[in-house]
């Protein structure tokens, strides 16, 4: 880790670089503090050089959200930042990283916080500049509330006197801590998953998708923050830094362990539920399309019988009309055993269809 020297190579201009102009709303804040103290907030980049330089044994804390491409050039140019640092913190959609640039530290954190209304995890980007006497952070996104961790250092002037490692440590710490809540939102979602997957809600797959392709950025945002923390406590001893601000460290590694342990979890408890509701829903139109062969063989059951006793209606109906047609050419008409012969014509016709229907089983 950084040592807390004063740094006199960023500061090789006899001039001041020129003012960015007035600040932009992407400067939230930029605090002074000498000893862990709060020295001054200036108004612009411009003054908060200046006035550093004025105060070597000092430390700035800028924070900036979204900032522009002047603004970071500005603080490039001001405490010699990598070019292909700063390039990461325009651009923003980095992985969580810690790179080491000379004597800054590139520290990209992705944040997470948890909506009750819509029921979804929100991501946020920070990136983190550290060097010998001054953090620059460069926030994409609502998440984490670095007031919050500003107000924390303020408060406690003992642990902000450790330098920019200590900001550093708080940052990790806040967005960690960020972490729990989501957790236990997701905790709930997938309870809640649970008890619609078996109460046959149609539409808990998408819910369930929605929430895996969420579990899979939550892990792209926890896992490498396990191999970064070690590498950062190593560095921390390498370094000689405060043995109180390594064990704090070591705390917030063990916090991550778990989140990440947790986070591979949910993705495996939702890759069964998937796969149980792909089960369930399977079996459910198994049942649906039986029920529907069912009341399909019903229905072709019904009409075999009314095709039959159609059929045997037909018979003596069509006897019966040629019977009836009275012509005076037709010798049956004048035949005394005619009428007697065509009943039992039309008997015999119906009994031998009814005879074929029903050992076909249509009756």
């Amino acid at each position: 880790m950084t040592d807390r020297r004063p740094s006199t190579a960023r500061h090789h201009a006899a001039e001041p670089p020129a003012d960015p102009g007035p600040d932009r709303p992407s400067v939230v804040q930029a605090t002074l503090y000498r000893d862990g103290r709060h020295v001054s907030s200036p108004a612009t980049l411009a003054e908060t050089f200046r006035q550093l330089r004025e105060h070597p044994d000092g430390m700035a804390w800028i924070g900036l959200h979204r900032p522009t491409a002047s603004e970071l050039h500005s603080l490039a140019a001001e405490f010699d930042l990598h070019e292909l640092a700063v390039e990461d913190a325009m651009e923003a959609h980095q992985r969580p990283k810690l790179e080491r640039y000379g004597d800054t530290l590139f520290v990209v954190l992705r944040a997470a916080r948890y909506l009750d209304a819509p029921e979804e995890v929100d991501f946020g980007e920070l990136h983190v500049f550290v060097g010998p006497d001054f953090l620059i952070t460069v926030r994409h996104g609502a998440a984490p509330d670095l007031s919050a961790v500003r107000r924390r250092m303020e408060q406690t002037p003992e642990l902000l006197a450790l330098g920019p490692e200590a900001v550093l440590y708080a940052i990790l710490d806040a967005v960690v801590d960020g972490y729990a809540p989501v957790v236990a939102g997701v905790q709930n979602d997938i309870d809640e998953i649970e008890t619609e997957v078996f109460g046959g809600d149609p539409a808990v797959s998408r819910r369930i998708y929605e929430l895996s392709r969420e579990m899979v950025e939550f892990q792209r945002a926890t896992r490498p923050l396990v191999g970064m923390l070690h590498g950062l406590m190593a560095g921390f001893a390498k370094y000689g830094t405060d043995e109180e601000l390594q064990r704090y460290l070591r705390d917030v590694a063990d916090h991550v362990t778990h989140t990440s342990e947790r986070v591979d979890g949910f993705r495996q408890a939702l890759t069964e539920i998937l796969t149980v509701n792909a089960t369930l829903v399977t079996q459910q139109q198994n049942a649906e399309m039986r029920a529907l062969a069912e009341a399909g063989f019903e229905q072709n059951e019904e009409i075999k019988k009314i095709s039959s006793w159609a059929a045997i209606l037909f018979a003596p109906t069509l006897v019966g009309t040629i019977y009836g047609m009275n012509f005076d050419t037709m010798p049956e008409l004048h035949w005394a055993g005619g009428y007697p012969f065509a009943i039992l014509l039309m008997a015999v016709v119906c009994t031998s269809l009814y005879v074929i229907f029903k050992k076909r089983d249509w009756l």
